[in-house]
């Protein structure tokens, strides 16, 4: 799968988080660290140290550490720090010796971006330790107050890193029996499990509740987990959970807003949140065809997909609800947590599968009863079904390091672009997903636009993509295309004449004010100069104008034929 997109996206996005980390944390602390420039290797590796442990403590995903940040001021100042140009000991690469040198391994990434267009600005984006403490040379290190410092002293803090593997949905609810649990949800969660499983399906006919739970990895040895509580537990017993399971539905319709909330057992209440939602069939007209194509606001599927997604990726110890907003042209799906493994740009073409859940017990039980698919289709399915019902793609770009926010488009966005997928059934999911960037005026990078132009989709100028020729025929963009495209020369030839011959002279300033939006609107303005500057070389070159400047003023002329 080609990367969607470009370094410019890269710049907004990073951006935006500093800003925001910046706005919202106000000052450094154990998961965040912000400094002016690199100064040596060992000091580095004990911030990574510190960072990572410290975001393990306070239940981040990541920790962050910028270099071109003011650490008192918290002003945006930018950096000169090149790692990839920095020695370590012994001329060791300064990223491979940070590699080798911190244990356990850590897959931290290093982003380079320019803060609003003029400010390089350096991030170290360190996961948080899992199970054991992250440690530079053999030792742990935690940030107190201000300081880096030793972490094995803080005997609590090292326990709590000891057991952050823990699993929260795999935890046994003690004071909870197979009786707290809901019996139509247990009959729906049968249903999944003999359809996942259908070589069971006749055996399940002599199995007790309790022996079900058990096999479908809901309960442990009869006992309760936190994953059975939310999936077929009785809405009366949430509270056992001590934790907020809930989906709140908000509707937004015209000027009137409207919602639930819904608790457990998830089983079945994500079905109630779907009746709830306003779906329905709308056309779409093909060219040179009295037949339209029907196609549902939102595919069934696909909202419930993206509720299971929240269910199964939500960071429960956050304590936050999962979100679903319905507007008038989307549904938004959101839940506590970053994405876990992996961009879901990966998961686009089905070729990736997730190694590692954040709640794997609760993942486990979730796939057996049908309600995802653990080999990692889900994201790809979506955007399958979007295509095939000619909508926008699902998107992401809302989500950031703590909420992933997925949108799903319900309505055509550009009815051209619609219909070019309609009539050109040979375009690929990959293509698909590209265009629909360009369509939503998104960045692609260089590789992508490749792509594209190889199969005559697009054309114009980095940045200023638009939809090549061919298809605007078909998609009846052509007024679009030919205002991209600009006039031919030959066309501003004859326009320029036509107006000098009806005024007798034009200045250049004239000229330029004559032409200036009849050439591509994909040149910028040294570009349109230089066009129009040609235009006028070449028609003096033929001996059809003229020219005379006085000053710095230079005026043009039909040449004048001798009777």
């Amino acid at each position: 799968m080609l990367p969607l997109y470009s370094s410019m996206d890269i710049n907004q996005k990073y951006t935006d988080l500093l800003k925001k980390q910046i706005e919202s944390v106000k000052k450094e602390c154990r998961y965040l660290e912000f400094k002016s420039n690199y100064q040596e290797a060992d000091k580095l590796g004990r911030y990574i140290s510190a960072l990572s442990n410290g975001a393990c403590l306070d239940h981040q995903d990541y920790a962050y550490l910028y270099f071109g940040v003011d650490d008192e001021t918290l002003e945006v100042k930018g950096t000169t720090f090149d790692c990839s140009k920095v020695k370590a000991q012994g001329n060791e690469a300064l990223e491979l010796y940070l590699r080798r040198m911190v244990v356990p391994k850590l897959n931290f990434s290093i982003v380079e971006f320019e803060y609003e267009g003029n400010m390089r600005v350096v991030l170290f984006k360190i996961p948080a330790a899992v199970n054991e403490p992250t440690t530079y040379k053999q030792k742990p290190y935690i940030r107190v107050d201000s300081h880096v410092t030793d972490l094995t002293p803080y005997v609590d803090w090292m326990r709590q890193i000891y057991v952050s593997k823990i699993d929260w949905s795999a935890q046994i609810i003690e004071d909870a029996t197979l009786e707290d649990l809901d019996a139509e949800a247990i009959i729906t969660a049968r249903k999944g499990f003999a359809e996942k499983f259908p070589q069971f399906a006749e055996d399940m006919v002599d199995w007790s509740d309790a022996v079900f739970l058990d096999r479908a990895n809901l309960t442990q040895d009869g006992m309760v987990t936190r994953a059975a509580m939310l999936l077929v537990g009785k809405k009366e017993k949430a509270y056992k959970l001590g934790h907020i399971a809930q989906i709140v539905w908000k509707c937004y319709q015209g000027d009137k807003t409207f919602g639930d909330i819904f608790t457990i057992p998830f089983i079945k209440s994500t079905t109630e949140v779907l009746g709830c939602i306003r779906n329905y069939r709308f056309k779409i007209y093909p060219n040179n065809s009295l037949i339209p194509a029907e196609v549902w606001k939102y595919d069934t599927r696909s909202i419930l997909e993206g509720m299971h997604n929240c269910i199964l990726h939500q960071d429960y110890v956050c304590n936050e609800r999962i979100l679903v907003i319905e507007d008038d042209d989307k549904l938004t799906f959101e839940n506590a947590g970053s994405f876990y493994e992996g961009d879901y740009e990966e998961y686009i073409m089905g070729q990736k599968t997730p190694k590692r859940y954040r709640n794997p017990f609760l993942a486990k039980a979730m796939d057996n009863v049908k309600m995802i698919d653990s080999k990692g289709y889900g994201i790809h399915n979506m955007f399958v079904r979007q295509k095939e019902r000619y909508l926008p793609m699902p998107n992401y770009d809302e989500s950031d390091d703590s909420h992933v926010i997925m949108q799903l488009p319900g309505t055509v966005m550009d009815e051209k672009y619609s219909l070019m997928l309609m009539e050109n059934s040979d375009i690929g999911l990959t293509e698909a997903v590209l265009l629909d960037q360009v369509q939503r005026g998104k960045p692609i990078n260089d590789n992508a636009i490749d792509l594209l132009r190889k199969k005559h989709l697009i054309e114009g100028r980095k940045p200023h993509l638009f939809v090549a020729k061919e298809l605007a025929k078909n998609t009846g963009k052509k007024v679009e295309y030919s205002k991209h495209k600009g006039l031919e020369a030959k066309s501003c030839e004859s326009l320029l004449l036509n107006t000098i011959k009806e005024h007798g002279i034009l200045s250049r300033t004239e000229i330029d004010a004559l032409l200036w939006n009849v050439v591509s609107d994909q040149l910028d303005d040294k570009q349109k100069k230089s066009k129009i500057g040609n235009i006028l070389t070449n028609l003096r070159k033929r001996n059809l104008i003229e020219n005379e400047t006085m000053g710095n003023i230079s005026k043009w002329s039909l040449v004048k034929t001798e009777k």
